[in-house]
């Protein structure tokens, strides 16, 4: 496990650890010890101790920076494979006229969805026309769900998912 981290996961990794051990001797290991510690000493085991926090802040927010650079590029997965940028719509496979009375009718979608050409007013999700999503990404979130709406892969049909994502594709885009 440690030898996949990163460079930067792993200097975390380092600074973490050294602020955990000094803390876990500090307060278990010396004052057994050293009943009075730290005595006449205080100021300079604050100061440590000062040191060791901003050390860790100072990791954490520059290091945290130095790895969303090493991250892998949108539309790349760890793995190093490309995926199609979604900003690429893909050609709507479904048919809008019909997608619209699976919205209005067998899923619900105006129940939950504001959508002005189909007359709906819901507001449990967001509102179609201000989000104006394209077909790809209302045929991954009908299909699979997700953010408090079901997945719709059981109820409806892959066409009835694409003729869905035509309609609210093309309602919202016009």
């Amino acid at each position: 496990m440690l030898l996949a981290l990163t460079g930067y996961e792993l200097a975390l990794v380092v600074v973490a650890g050294s602020f955990i051990v000094f803390a876990l001797v500090a307060a278990l290991v010396v004052p057994r010890s050293r009943p009075a510690f730290p005595g006449n000493r205080l100021g300079i085991f604050l100061a440590i101790c000062g040191c060791f926090f901003v050390a860790q802040l100072t990791a954490v927010l520059v290091l945290a920076e130095v790895g969303e650079a090493d991250e892998p590029a949108k539309g790349e997965s760890a793995g190093g494979e490309t995926t199609p940028p979604p900003t690429e719509p893909t050609q709507a496979a479904g048919d809008a006229v019909a997608g619209k009375e699976v919205f209005l009718g067998t899923a619900g979608c105006s129940s939950c969805h504001t959508l002005a050409d189909a007359g709906s007013t819901g507001n449990v999700g967001p509102n179609l026309d201000a989000l104006k999503p394209s077909y790809d990404a209302v045929v991954t979130q009908v299909t699979n769900g997700g953010g408090g709406m079901p997945p719709f892969k059981g109820t409806l049909s892959e066409q009835q998912i694409q003729d869905v994502a035509a309609y609210v594709s093309s309602a919202t885009q016009g």
